[in-house]
């Protein structure tokens, strides 16, 4: 039964993370490979899932916004330049949980935005768990 509450304390960290809520879902994701090494890539498609959901939460708010609320000049410009393969960083510190925000206000398309909101999560969790490997 450990395993089963590591796994939901895991997907609940990496979601509320992902969201405008406070959350530490590398920790959370560091210490559930550390306790459970043969489980560690089910962990890294638990978090990255979850995290990614968390993230859609947020598109989804941005959708909400009313036109005058609008996100920041910087975060538009970024979105401008680089447009929706953009969503690939939303892992990033500051900008990260600007940019699926953004998106939904911008109404790009939800599914493509899921898809690569996921996988930048997915990447990201990849490559920490690549540290705690090496580490261990």
């Amino acid at each position: 039964m450990p395993l089963l509450y590591a796994y939901i304390a895991l997907a609940f960290s990496a979601f509320t993370s992902a969201t405008i809520l406070p959350g530490t879902s590398e920790a959370a994701f560091t210490a559930f490979a550390h306790q459970f090494p043969n489980h560690a890539w089910g962990g890294w498609l638990c978090a990255g899932l979850a995290n990614g959901l968390g993230s859609m939460v947020s598109y989804g708010m941005g959708r909400l916004l009313p036109d005058k609320k609008r996100p920041s000049e910087k975060t538009l410009r970024y979105l401008e330049k680089y447009g929706i393969w953009s969503l690939l960083l939303t892992w990033l510190p500051v900008i990260g949980d600007a940019l699926p925000i953004a998106a939904g206000w911008l109404r790009w398309p939800w599914l493509i935005s899921g898809l690569l909101l996921i996988t930048g999560k997915l990447l990201r969790y990849a490559v920490i768990l690549a540290a705690v490997k090496a580490w261990l």
